[in-house]
């Protein structure tokens, strides 16, 4: 599957080779060099007080980054983001429903038939750093197991009566580091992460994705798990 242009992703056009670390890194930073300013997160549609929404998530231990996101966070400490906390690092690979709409008993269905077939485990790279209009984050690599894993599971969404997921073509992969919570001179942002982007890459180990229970609190999200599905040995 090769990713798509799309006016709502970010970037909008998907990186030359979406497989290679560096080209992808280069092209996120690049993408962010067009901005003029970054926006409040915070105000972006989709989440009401008191709602709760089931996600799927590949999260991952802090400790994985060795000590970067620490470097991170007090790199950016006087910029207006609000740091992901240290058991929140994630990759987002999908928004199943909120529970309004997602009955426990379509969730039950769903992790059956998401357990059948699942791609095998796979590596992946993390490169520091870059940032979105709304987000600092890590760019990742390579896209290719990420969307055979997200075409995967929105597949299986879609057959639990649940969904729609975001489609696999327009998945931008990322994992964030801190919100923004007010609108900012990108040139300012810029100034502080440029020099934080000789950090070397982290080697990410995916072995499972995390179906979760997410809400929204002030200046982050948090979630309750749910079930964990293992990915196959290759």
């Amino acid at each position: 599957m090769r990713p798509e242009s799309h006016p709502d992703a970010f970037p909008v056009n998907p990186p030359a080779d979406p497989d290679d670390p560096a080209t992808v890194a280069a092209h996120d930073w690049t993408a962010f060099e067009q901005l003029s300013e970054v926006t409040d997160h915070w105000r972006r549609p989709g989440w009401q007080p008191g709602s709760r929404a089931y996600y799927w998530l590949l999260t991952m231990p802090i400790t994985e980054f060795g000590d970067q996101v620490f470097r991170l966070r007090s790199a950016i400490s006087r910029l207006p983001y609000d740091p992901i906390p240290d058991d929140g690092i994630h990759l987002t690979l999908g928004r199943i429903g909120d529970t309004e709409n997602a009955s426990l008993r379509a969730v039950r269905g769903l992790l059956e038939g998401a357990r059948i077939g699942l791609p095998t485990a796979f590596d992946l790279t993390a490169i520091p750093i870059t940032a979105s209009k709304g987000a600092i984050r890590y760019s990742v690599a390579p896209w290719t197991p990420l969307l055979a894993l997200h075409a995967h599971l929105a597949q299986a969404t879609a057959a639990a009566g649940l969904g729609p997921m975001k489609p696999s073509r327009h998945l931008r992969p990322h994992i964030g580091v801190a919100y923004s919570f007010r609108r900012w001179p990108a040139t300012e942002v810029r100034t502080v992460l440029e020099p934080l982007r000789i950090l070397p890459p982290s080697t990410l180990h995916v072995t499972k994705v995390d179906l979760v229970l997410m809400r929204r609190e002030t200046g982050a999200y948090r979630w309750d798990p749910l079930a964990e599905l293992p990915l196959p040995h290759p």
